[in-house]
């Protein structure tokens, strides 16, 4: 089949690697640089353990697993498996849930040894980890390109062509039409633009998140560390990345939680507006009316990633319907 995904972040990405290996005809398009925009500014925490109610609870339950299946098959996946550390001052421990064990201050203290005052308890999730998103993004094409996807980065797409039955035939960019049988919309918060003329409200709103860059001491944070001020872990030697509200109140925690931390300094500061929607969980799937259009638009995405690119390209290349997709529809709203 021959299969446009409209959106180089990694959930497109996902989707064309994972169709190109099924034996699809991709052709892979993004406005910009492919997981140049929101995906690089994820904090690309794997978050198997939370969130575990919803229509897409098994697709995040199963995060670990498919990112273990996609490092085996595409070697050099940049994955860092160093679980996760939560706890919430003042508050009493929550019972453990899949993945999840409920530690104490001394073995929070050897998981996160800089602590100045480990929790009384914390959910140490030991199956977690966290990725680089782009190099994540940039290894799925690189994948999809072994497979014969061609790739068009700096191509904006401008509208979805049909034909006069109303049907799919591909789109239109600024470089010229591009047909294309099937279309995938995996272009974050410009999916509803796109969808707009066909007559295909989707519910999707962008959603500011801002992302901290900090320089630090080497091994500050061992794990990724969520508390009620940050979610935060160490990227390379001499930096750290958080993600919360106020670039002098993380700072503070910052200082205020880890020892050494005293010549921790902020670097810069992005905002990401990621694609939500309305009631936060992925809308996933083809479009009642609108034979070959195909949404794929999500929070989490760095997560679910993965196991979302393997289940659109079984529905879209072998043309099965995927139960773990049936609350993900467009149609529930």
């Amino acid at each position: 089949m021959d299969l446009v995904v409209v959106g180089a972040g990694v959930v497109g990405a996902s989707v064309a690697y994972h169709a190109a290996r099924a034996g699809a005809a991709v052709t892979l398009l993004d406005a910009g640089r492919p997981g140049a925009r929101v995906t690089a500014d994820s904090f690309a925490w794997i978050a198997s353990s939370r969130l575990l109610t919803g229509p897409s609870a098994g697709l995040r339950v199963a995060a670990t697993d498919e990112y273990r299946r996609l490092e085996a098959e595409l070697p050099g996946l940049p994955v860092t498996w160093s679980g996760s550390l939560s706890w919430r001052a003042g508050n009493s421990a929550p019972e453990a849930g899949p993945g999840q064990k409920i530690v104490d201050a001394a073995t929070a203290a050897t998981l996160e040894p800089n602590l100045l005052q480990p929790p009384d308890w914390a959910v140490w999730a030991p199956g977690e980890g966290a990725v680089d998103p782009v190099g994540v993004t940039e290894r799925l094409i690189a994948g999809a390109r072994d497979h014969g996807a061609q790739v068009h980065p700096d191509v904006p797409v401008t509208a979805v062509r049909r034909d006069a039955a109303g049907r799919i035939v591909g789109v239109e960019t600024a470089a010229g039409p591009l047909s294309g049988a099937t279309v995938v919309l995996a272009a974050g918060v410009a999916t509803a633009a796109l969808a707009a003329p066909l007559g295909i409200r989707v519910p999707v709103d962008p959603s500011p998140a801002t992302l901290f860059r900090f320089r630090a001491p080497a091994g500050l944070v061992r794990t990724v560390v969520n508390t009620q001020d940050f979610d935060l872990r160490q990227v390379a030697t001499d930096r750290i990345i958080a993600a919360a509200d106020s670039p002098e109140l993380t700072l503070a925690a910052i200082r205020s939680t880890f020892r050494g931390a005293a010549s921790v300094e902020l670097l810069s500061a992005r905002v990401g507006a990621r694609p939500m929607p309305a009631d936060g969980e992925p809308i996933v799937g083809p479009v009642a009316g609108v034979p070959g259009l195909y949404l794929a638009v999500m929070h989490a995405a760095v997560t679910l990633a993965p196991a979302v690119g393997r289940l659109i390209a079984r529905e879209l290349v072998d043309g099965t319907v995927e139960p773990a997709l049936a609350g993900c529809r467009l149609d529930r709203f």
